[in-house]
């Protein structure tokens, strides 16, 4: 067996690379753990993406919302924001571009070994007793997020011990009457300062929000407060809530939280911590869910329907690339001869401590190279994602889904020259 590029992990960078290498004509497998595609949109259950002039110059971005449009699977919010989705259509709608590129496409697997030739890859093995045969590549993207098969090569990474952000568990509640919700909700928050709603498309869709830090009137604060005192919360469980609709799950909200605290006992990249973090984000979502039912209006009926498979990991490793991206050059708004993505989304840094979050609007656009996805250690390796070579800050305007999207697209671009 034989690529001109294997792309290891099928998830939000990953896909679009894929689908961009399939359709300018290149041989591209993808080997995903999962048996799903889509990595945190799917697994994780993060959705919507957030908003960013980044997803409006990839094309992978706007063939899979016209895709989930068609479904009943897409919204475009009031803030023109594209990217709210149903993450159970997602899954369908990436299978089919998948195989409208000519993209394969391997489940359930992982790489098991790896043949290099001083610095460059050959050819690699899956960890699979049926499918035991080497298969021969000309590239390779590492999409895992973790830079998990970076690891297995010994790369460079610019990883401290102590840069990473809260991890959350993502869940979705079903059984809600949404227009009492809505209703009360628009009426509760007079101030209205996260609270929005809007009829799209025929449904009901809006989003609120609430976080124990003290920079904003929280309408939700008394029912956390109060919730704390009675016991139906963990003061932990009130650090950071935030629910939006979901395209074509009538009744249902997805919930951005519980948030769960990451320390040095709590990396993500060890997978005791990592099992501890989801034992505890389960238990806190029991108790969300029942604090929604006790306080919110329209909740009387509603139930957990689905909690996400993996942790929503904002950051781990980072790999040390031909160029490593700070934020003096995000902030500069510093100009590249290879931009791979366009954005203006805030540093955005979760913290384990009140009143100590981080979102630092850019006043101009920005621009990311494409030297930081090229590993600096092997002449045909790629890295896209969460984990590219950028530092801590800076990596924290740039993970969100649309710009994982541009990644993907660009290094597909940038790769289909290079045999030209």
């Amino acid at each position: 067996m034989n690529y001109d590029v294997i792309v290891v992990g099928g998830g939000t960078a990953g896909c679009a690379c894929a689908y961009t290498l399939g359709k300018l004509g290149l041989k591209t497998l993808i080997i995903e753990k999962n048996s799903f595609l889509g990595g945190t949109m799917t697994s994780a259950l993060v959705t919507p993406a957030m908003n960013t002039v980044s997803g409006d110059n990839t094309n992978f971005y706007k063939e899979l919302t016209k895709r989930l449009s068609k479904l009943g699977g897409q919204a475009t919010y009031l803030d023109g924001n594209p990217g709210w989705f149903n993450p159970e259509l997602l899954k369908i709608v990436l299978d089919e571009m998948m195989s409208h590129a000519k993209v394969d496409v391997i489940f359930d697997s992982e790489i098991d070994d790896i043949i290099c030739e001083k610095n460059h890859i050959k050819k690699v093995k899956l960890n699979s007793d049926i499918l035991s045969v080497y298969i021969e590549t000309k590239y390779i993207i590492d999409s895992t997020g973790d830079c998990n098969f970076s690891k297995k090569l010994n790369c460079n990474f610019l990883n401290k011990n102590d840069e990473f952000q809260p991890n959350n568990l993502r869940f979705i509640m079903s059984g809600i009457n949404i227009k009492q919700f809505s209703d009360w909700i628009m009426e509760f928050d007079k101030d209205r300062n996260v609270t929005t709603s809007a009829v799209i498309d025929g449904q009901i869709h809006l989003s609120t929000a609430y976080t124990w830090d003290t920079d904003k009137k929280w309408a939700l604060r008394p029912f956390f407060e109060d919730a704390v005192k009675k016991k139906i919360l963990k003061y932990k469980d009130t650090s950071y809530f935030q629910v939006f609709t979901v395209p074509g799950m009538f009744g249902a909200l997805a919930f951005n939280t519980p948030r769960i605290v990451c320390t040095p006992e709590i990396n993500p990249l060890d997978p005791i911590a990592r099992s501890k973090a989801l034992q505890s984000g389960r238990q806190s979502i029991l108790r969300i869910a029942n604090f929604c039912k006790t306080y919110l209006i329209g909740f009387e009926n509603a139930y957990i329907s689905s909690i996400a498979n993996s942790l929503g990991v904002r950051v781990s490793r980072r790999i040390k690339g031909k160029y490593v991206y700070t934020i003096e050059d995000l902030r500069s708004g510093k100009e590249f001869e290879n931009p791979c993505l366009t954005s203006n989304y805030p540093v955005d840094i979760h913290s384990n401590k009140k009143n100590s979050s981080v979102l630092e609007m850019q006043k101009k656009n920005y621009t990311l190279p494409l030297e930081a996805l090229i590993s600096a250690d092997y002449d045909n390796l790629f890295v896209i994602g969460r984990c590219i070579s950028a530092d801590f800050q800076a990596q924290a305007a740039l993970r969100i889904i649309p710009s994982c999207f541009s990644m993907g697209e660009g290094i597909a671009k940038y790769i289909s020259q290079l045999g030209e």
